[in-house]
């Protein structure tokens, strides 16, 4: 799950982290409003869920109340990375004498949660990362005894040369630490951590995102979900049983199994596919289940093709065809599907399949480059 920058802010203030002030609105007479109680220069920033908002224009610095209106108008409807803006921060522009950047994810390797700071501030972490790793210091964080006082100060030390600033910073990675634990994050970021011209450090842009298996015991964090077609399509599917990943390609997946999942796309991509999605059905036989995920799988309007793979182990073929023919009959979709059923009941399925006008496959890979050329059909 992910959260808005004014959402994270709220975060950031609660647990003592200093972020400037700001105001949320939804509208250009709001953005007026707002800016009427302003006294300097303001910044106006699109709320979505995707980075890049800057190089899309979807930040603005305003001088006057005038300038904050025709920015926000400009903004408000706009297309950042296929997400509609339908609210902006208004906020004071920052004196900025240096950017930073501190943020904290988990990582596998240690199996521990790693704090990451850069003296490379102000630009997407991914891209410092990818053309010069050796500036981002990465310190993985014992898990039994949290970020401690003198390990923070030591980082803090390595990007501030100032004493009092490096203190500041270390109190802020430790409030940092907190937070990230305490609302099951996944990532939490501050990018940029800025000095301004007092030699104060503050946080005016935050980003997090959250461990949805978490959220049971979050409310606080669950109420602020505000999702999106995709992530509604994804919720839907958990209620029904289903495990389901919205991705960017055109072939839909329905298998059975995380194992199968991961080849069965593996295997689209090896012959030049795309697949559209992760979705699997489990180890249930029930074929309601096979008619939810034919209409979450069709509802995606980027599938143009969709690969049934399912290995029957608990999972019985017989039922899974019974459940497909009933979807198409009830969703009556000019999408083609392709069918491969092996084990349990394999023969019986295929029968019904055939019977019903479906094509059907052998192997794995047969399927997928039958999948690929009705898709671009």
């Amino acid at each position: 799950m992910k959260i808005h920058e004014y959402q994270a802010r709220h975060l950031f203030r609660k647990y003592g982290i200093p972020v400037p002030d700001g105001t949320l609105c939804h509208s250009v007479k709001e953005v007026e409003n707002a800016v009427a109680c302003k006294t300097g220069m303001t910044v106006i920033k699109a709320q979505v869920l995707t980075g890049g908002r800057g190089k899309a224009g979807g930040v603005k610095l305003a001088r006057t109340k005038a300038e904050a209106a025709e920015h926000a108008r400009n903004i408000l409807g706009m297309n950042i990375k296929g997400y509609t803006v339908e609210k902006v921060l208004v906020t004071d522009a920052a004196d900025i004498k240096k950017e930073f950047y501190a943020g904290l994810v988990n990582d596998r390797n240690s199996k521990s949660v790693i704090l990451m700071v850069s003296a490379e501030g102000g630009v997407e972490i991914e891209e410092v990362a990818k053309t010069a790793p050796e500036k981002i210091i990465k310190y993985p964080i014992n898990p039994l005894t949290g970020l401690l006082a003198y390990e923070a100060r030591n980082i803090a030390m390595q990007l501030f040369k100032d004493i009092k600033l490096a203190r500041q910073a270390a109190t802020i990675f430790q409030k940092l630490y907190k937070l990230y634990i305490e609302t099951d994050s996944t990532l939490t970021e501050i990018n940029p951590l800025i000095v301004n011209e007092k030699d104060e450090i503050w946080a005016i842009d935050g980003k997090m995102n959250f461990d949805d298996n978490a959220l049971f015991r979050q409310p606080e964090i669950l109420a602020m979900r505000e999702p999106d077609e995709d992530e509604l399509r994804e919720i839907a599917a958990h209620e029904k049983g289903l495990s389901y990943i919205k991705l960017d390609g055109t072939i839909g997946c329905m298998v059975n199994g995380a194992g199968l999942a991961m080849a069965t796309m593996d295997m689209i991509k090896l012959y030049g596919g795309s697949p559209a999605n992760f979705l699997d059905i489990g180890g249930s036989s029930n074929p309601q289940k096979v008619v939810d995920a034919m209409n979450i799988l069709l509802s995606d309007k980027n599938v143009k093709a969709v690969m049934i793979n399912i290995f029957g182990g608990i999972t019985r073929c017989d039922d899974v065809a019974r459940g497909l023919i009933k979807a198409i009959e009830m969703i009556k979709t000019n999408i083609p599907v392709v069918v491969r059923l092996s084990g349990t009941n394999a023969e019986e399925g295929l029968a019904m399949v055939k019977a019903a006008g479906l094509p059907t496959v052998k192997t794995m890979s047969e399927a997928a480059k039958k999948a690929i050329e009705l898709s671009n059909q």
